[in-house]
């Protein structure tokens, strides 16, 4: 049996496909980064000294 020609739906259906992993890569990549800056996230306020120096206007 002979290597067939691969067929034209088949490159399209690669295309698709190696597409919609991307986006999915993306979007994994997103919430890691978000779900990294959540934990990190530092409030000033609780360290000692560390209240923010606002400036009222009259």
């Amino acid at each position: 049996m002979g290597i067939r020609a691969e067929h034209e739906i088949h490159t399209r259906r690669r295309g698709r496909n190696l597409g919609v992993g991307l986006l999915l890569a993306a979007f994994v990549v997103l919430v890691m980064a978000l779900t990294f800056v959540k934990i990190t996230n530092i409030d000033f306020n609780d360290l000692p000294g560390g209240e923010l120096q606002t400036q009222e206007s009259n």
